[in-house]
C-alpha cells in the first residue's frame, strides 16, 4: 500500500452565520478555494481523480459534485459527500488517503466546506397528515435522554472535570489572543471582499464576564459561534509527488472511533490515543496540536484526557477564534496543521470531536 502526501493545504476566510459570507452557497465557498490549492500544488484540473467533501447541513443532494462542477474538474469526478457532523471535514482525508492508499486514486481533493447562513430551514412530516412539524437538527442517538444538547453536554463535561467558567473564559480569551498575532494569510484564499476570519477580536476578562450564558458554565464567549467556511487539502500519491517533486507532508494516519454519546467532547480522546498508538508515538513526539475548539471545555478536556502540551496546541488560534462552520471545521484544522508544520518541521496532530459521541484524529509529518 503505497502513502499518501499533502501537497497544499487552503482555506477561505470564516465569517460567522450571517456576516460576509453569507450570500455564498457551498460551491461558491469552496470552489475558489479548490482552484487555488490546486494551483499551489502544480496540479491541473485534469488530473484529479477524486473530490471528497464534508457537509452537515446541506440537507442532501451531493454538495461535492456542486463544487466539483462549479471549479471546473472533468465531468468524470463525481464527488463524494461525508456527513459525520463535525468530524466530516477531517474524515475526508481519512477518506482520500484511503483511496489513495487502495491504488483507486492518485489525486484527491479533501476537505469540507459549510454555509451556516444558507443552510436549509428542515420540517419532518406528519403521518397523520398535518402540517409538517419544524426541527433545528436531527436526533444523534435513538434514546432522547442521551441526547443533550451541546451546550448542555458541555456544561456537564465542566461540571464532571472539574473544568470552571473562569478556566474556560481565559482559553478562549487565550484563542483570540494566538490568533490575533498569527500570519495566517498564506492559508486564506479571500472571499467576498473578506481576507481574513471575521470574528476573531481582542477580549478582555470584563467582556467575557459579560457574555450571555448559554448553559451553566457555557456561554456565548467560550462557545463557538456558528459560522460559514471551506477548506480543501490536495492529497496525491507517492509516485505524484516524486514526479512533480514536491515533498508537502505526509499523511501518518487518522481514524474515527465512537464514544459516549451523552458526552460527544470527549470522543477525540481515544481517537488521539489509538492513532498514536498505530504511528508508534506518544503524546510526546508532537511538535504541535489543532484540537477544535467548539467549546472551550471541550478542548481542555480533550488535552489533558489524551496528554497533550498545552503549548503545542493551536498555535494560531482555535475555532473560538474563528467560528465553527460544522463540517469544514476539521478540514480547517487540517490546513492549520500543514501550514504550522511547513513552518516549523516535525509531527502534529488534527482532532476534532462530534454529536453523538465521536472523535475523530489525523497525524501529519513534514
Amino acid at each position: 500500500m503505497s502513502g499518501a502526501r499533502i501537497l497544499s493545504a487552503l482555506r477561505s476566510p470564516v465569517a460567522p452565520r450571517g456576516g460576509a459570507l453569507s450570500r455564498l452557497e457551498t460551491h461558491e465557498l469552496a470552489a475558489p478555494v479548490l482552484r487555488a490549492a490546486l494551483a499551489a500544488a502544480g496540479l491541473a484540473v485534469e488530473e484529479v481523480d477524486e473530490l471528497v467533501l464534508g457537509n452537515a447541513l446541506g440537507a442532501g443532494g451531493n454538495p461535492a459534485r456542486l463544487v466539483a462542477l462549479a471549479a471546473g474538474l472533468p465531468e468524470r469526478v463525481a464527488g463524494l459527500t461525508l456527513d459525520r457532523q463535525c468530524c466530516g471535514g477531517l474524515d475526508a482525508l481519512v477518506v482520500g488517503a484511503a483511496m489513495i492508499a487502495a491504488g483507486q486514486a492518485e489525486v484527491v481533493i479533501a476537505g469540507g466546506v459549510e454555509s451556516y447562513s444558507r443552510r436549509p430551514l428542515r420540517l419532518r412530516t406528519d403521518p397523520d397528515g398535518g402540517a409538517p412539524m419544524p426541527y433545528d437538527r436531527p436526533p444523534f442517538t435513538p434514546w432522547s435522554e442521551q441526547d443533550p444538547e451541546m451546550d448542555v453536554a458541555a456544561d456537564a463535561l465542566g461540571q464532571e472535570g472539574g473544568v470552571s467558567r473562569a478556566a474556560q473564559d481565559d482559553w478562549a480569551i487565550g484563542s483570540h489572543r494566538k490568533a490575533l498575532a498569527a500570519d495566517l494569510s498564506g492559508e486564506i484564499v479571500p472571499l467576498a471582499g473578506l481576507a481574513r476570519d471575521a470574528f476573531t477580536r481582542a477580549l478582555s476578562p470584563r467582556l467575557v464576564a459579560r457574555a450571555p450564558v448559554l448553559s451553566g458554565s457555557v456561554t456565548a464567549a467560550n462557545a463557538a459561534v456558528a459560522a460559514d467556511g471551506a477548506a480543501l487539502c490536495v492529497m496525491v500519491s507517492e509516485r505524484v509527488a516524486a514526479r512533480l517533486g514536491r515533498q508537502g507532508v505526509r499523511y501518518r494516519g487518522g481514524l474515527t472511533l465512537g464514544g459516549r454519546p451523552d458526552r460527544p467532547g470527549l470522543a477525540p480522546v481515544a481517537a488521539i490515543r489509538a492513532v498514536l498508538e498505530q504511528a508508534g508515538l506518544r503524546a510526546e513526539d508532537l511538535g504541535v496540536a489543532e484540537v477544535m475548539e467548539a467549546y472551550a471545555v471541550q478542548a481542555i478536556a480533550c488535552v489533558e484526557g489524551a496528554g497533550l502540551g498545552p503549548d503545542i496546541v493551536n498555535p494560531g488560534g482555535g475555532g473560538l477564534a474563528r467560528g465553527h462552520p460544522v463540517g469544514a471545521s476539521g478540514a480547517i484544522n487540517a490546513v492549520r496543521l500543514f501550514h504550522e508544520l511547513q513552518a516549523r518541521g516535525g509531527t502534529g496532530l488534527a482532532t476534532i470531536a462530534a454529536a453523538g459521541g465521536l472523535g475523530t484524529a489525523v497525524l501529519l509529518s513534514s
